[in-house]
């Protein structure tokens, strides 16, 4: 296998894809965050004192998944057609699970924008509740599901 960013003498470069085709691009990541109880009923009622922590990590999510390129150095600049940044809570866990599906009409595919996106996301959350939670864990970040492209739709359902 050819790992595409890196040129003959094994310099990284941007990959070029001026010959590709635009297609339509989807890709959807997750990963959680896991919080003591105290944390996780704030969070839940809306009494963190910084605000509605969910609605910020929200608007971060999206803004991580727009700058996505000035983060990761390969990555191209996309016009991204959609984004959207959602939460599910899990009491018995005493974690929240992000996820992060951005849409592309482009070259190139957005599984770097989706992971982006829940990256921020959840690092917003830990951000908001630090204060009062220094052992909040933030994992299992992976792409779920991507379409469109030379390969196709690809699944990876870990939940």
């Amino acid at each position: 296998m050819n790992l595409t960013h890196f040129d003959e003498n094994g310099k990284a470069l941007m990959v070029d894809v001026s010959e590709k085709s635009d297609t339509e691009r989807e890709a959807t990541a997750a990963g959680k965050i896991t919080v003591n109880q105290a944390v996780y009923h704030a969070i839940e009622s809306g009494t963190v004192g910084k605000g509605d922590v969910l609605g910020v990590a929200t608007t971060a999510g999206i803004m991580g998944a727009k700058r996505t390129s000035e983060l990761i150095p390969m990555c191209h600049i996309l016009p991204i057609t959609n984004c959207r940044v959602q939460f599910e809570m899990n009491p018995e866990e005493s974690a929240i699970y992000c996820y992060c599906t951005v849409k592309v009409t482009g070259k190139t595919g957005v599984e770097m924008e989706a992971l982006t996106g829940v990256s921020v996301a959840l690092l917003t959350v830990y951000d908001m509740c630090k204060a009062l939670d220094k052992s909040m864990e933030i994992g299992e970040i992976y792409l779920c599901h991507k379409t469109g492209g030379k390969s196709g739709e690809i699944y990876n359902k870990k939940r």
